[in-house]
Order: C-alpha cells, then sequence, then structure tokens
C-alpha cells in the first residue's frame, strides 16, 4: 500500500511538470513569425529527436528496440497523440479561442466516461466536482463561447479532446509498456503530416531555429513524456483534471515574458481552476493517507 500511495504521488507531480511545461505553448508561439504548420513541423523534429535521445540514454538499445518494435497499443497511442495536435491548429483557424478552450476543458469527463466504460475505472465525486469547478474556471478565463457557424472548427476540437482522453485511457490500461517511445513516433508522424501544409520550412533563420529547438524539447518532448509516465499511475479523470492547469499558466508565461499583465478576469478564472485542482489533490492524499 506505501509502494502504490509513492507511485500515486509521483503520478500527480508528473502530469503537474507536465502541464506547466505545456503551458510555456503561447510564449515560444509569439516569438516566432511562421506559419502553425511550419512551427509544428520544426517542433516535431525537435520533439521526437530529443526524446528518442532521452531514450537511448536511459534504456540503451532497449529504447532503440522500443521505437523500432512498437507495439499495436504503441502506435495507436501516437497516433491518437498526433492526431490531437494536427486538429489543434485547424481548430483555431476555424472557430474561436474560446470555443477551443472551453471544449478542451470537458476533457475531465469525457475522459473519465471513457476509463468507466473502457477500464471500469469508477471517477471519484471529488474529481468530477473539482472538474466542473475547473470547467467554470476555464469559461471565465476565455469569456464568452459562441457556438453557431463554426461547426468544422467545433468538430475539430471535439476530435480532439475526444483523441486526448483515449490517449490517456490507453496510457493506464497499458501501464506496464513502455509508452515513451509512442510520444517520439507522434511528434514524427505529426511532421510528416504538416509538410504539405507549411510555407516557410526552408526560410527559418538560425536564431529561430534555436527558438524551435527549445519549443520541441522542453514544451513538447518534456510535457508529453512526463505526461505519458505520469497518467499511467494515476486514475484516467484525475490525470485530466491535472492536465487543466496548463490553461490558467498560459497567461503567466506571456506576463513573464512579453510584459503583458493578465485581466481580472483570467486571473478570478486561473484562481477557480488552480484551487480546484489544489482540492481535489489535497482530499485524494488525505484519503490515501493510512489509519493508524
Amino acid at each position: 500500500m506505501a509502494e502504490v500511495r509513492s507511485q500515486h504521488r509521483v503520478g500527480i507531480a508528473l502530469v503537474v511538470a507536465a502541464a506547466i511545461a505545456w503551458s510555456t505553448a503561447p510564449f515560444f508561439t509569439r516569438l516566432l513569425p511562421y506559419d502553425s504548420w511550419t512551427i509544428l513541423f520544426w517542433r516535431g523534429v525537435f520533439a521526437s529527436a530529443m526524446i528518442t535521445a532521452i531514450m537511448l540514454m536511459l534504456q540503451g538499445r532497449a529504447g532503440l528496440r522500443d521505437l523500432i518494435r512498437m507495439s499495436k497499443s504503441g502506435w495507436l497511442v501516437a497516433s491518437l497523440s498526433a492526431s490531437a495536435m494536427i486538429a489543434f491548429i485547424p481548430s483555431l483557424q476555424l472557430t474561436s479561442v474560446s470555443n477551443v478552450a472551453i471544449i478542451i476543458a470537458t476533457g475531465p469527463f469525457v475522459t473519465a466516461a471513457l476509463a468507466w466504460v473502457w477500464l471500469r475505472e469508477v471517477p471519484h465525486l471529488r474529481t468530477m466536482i473539482a472538474s466542473v469547478v475547473a470547467l467554470c474556471g476555464v469559461a471565465v478565463i476565455v469569456g464568452s463561447a459562441r457556438v453557431g457557424s463554426d461547426i468544422l472548427g467545433v468538430a475539430l476540437a471535439c476530435f480532439m479532446t475526444l483523441a486526448i482522453a483515449a490517449m490517456t485511457v490507453l496510457l493506464r490500461r497499458h501501464k506496464d509498456t513502455s509508452m515513451v517511445a509512442a510520444a517520439a513516433l507522434s511528434n514524427v508522424l505529426g511532421s510528416i503530416v504538416s509538410i504539405p501544409f507549411a510555407h516557410g520550412i526552408a526560410a527559418v533563420t538560425g536564431a529561430d531555429i534555436l527558438i524551435l529547438a527549445m519549443f520541441g524539447c522542453l514544451q513538447v518532448s518534456l510535457g508529453l513524456t512526463l505526461f505519458f509516465l505520469g497518467s499511467r499511475l494515476l486514475p484516467s479523470g484525475q490525470a485530466a483534471l491535472i492536465s487543466t492547469l496548463e490553461t490558467p499558466l498560459m497567461p503567466f508565461w506571456i506576463w513573464v515574458g512579453f510584459g503583458d499583465v493578465p485581466t481580472l478576469r483570467v486571473l478570478l478564472g486561473g484562481a477557480l481552476v488552480m484551487g480546484a485542482v489544489i482540492a481535489d489533490i489535497i482530499g485524494d492524499s488525505r484519503t490515501q493517507r493510512p489509519t493508524r
């Protein structure tokens, strides 16, 4: 039991760290004057290279074998991850950021539902209440969402949310199988798909290559690897809830890097999201505390 509790705490720490890494995306994006597909291509190249290097450093030839002899579940996780990354860009182009953010914030509920159907994993009432509060917080941050004529953009955002939820449940189901190689493969797939749509692949400057390398290595490879490792140690709904920390942390990096002070609405919504996640983590730690 002590080992299970320890693994659970490690899982929480890893997913929190993943959310922090993912939240730096707007910071890097603002530094790059290129179309989204060009950024996706180069980001995927550096992210896949970084994850592969980490595998080789930690696992040696075994890590290379995991990449070459990818299991069916690994291919499925990689495909879902790549599909979510690819759908994200056109969803932002076809509908408002508010719509996309609100739909993504429903992720904990979608994940919990899939985990219940697939794994018979019953979500904790505390986590579901915290997810509702976090969803409200995201709604406050992005303002009033409009779902009208932007049907295709909304559909892509829904698909992305479903893909991430399915990926999270798969990681939980196959927690005894190494999935870090799947993270590398997902970025390779994302780069390949982006080539026909990218307009500035060859026009990237040396300075911007450095930013793209940091984008891929820190935001994508670190975030994805930490999430893949952490989510297998947590209930799927809880992992998805903790990952919503990404949304309120995004304005923080823009404030640090560019001096854009967050509005009162962003601060209030961020406080709701963070409060919900922290309350769930504290409640979880009390539940798992051994009785004397």
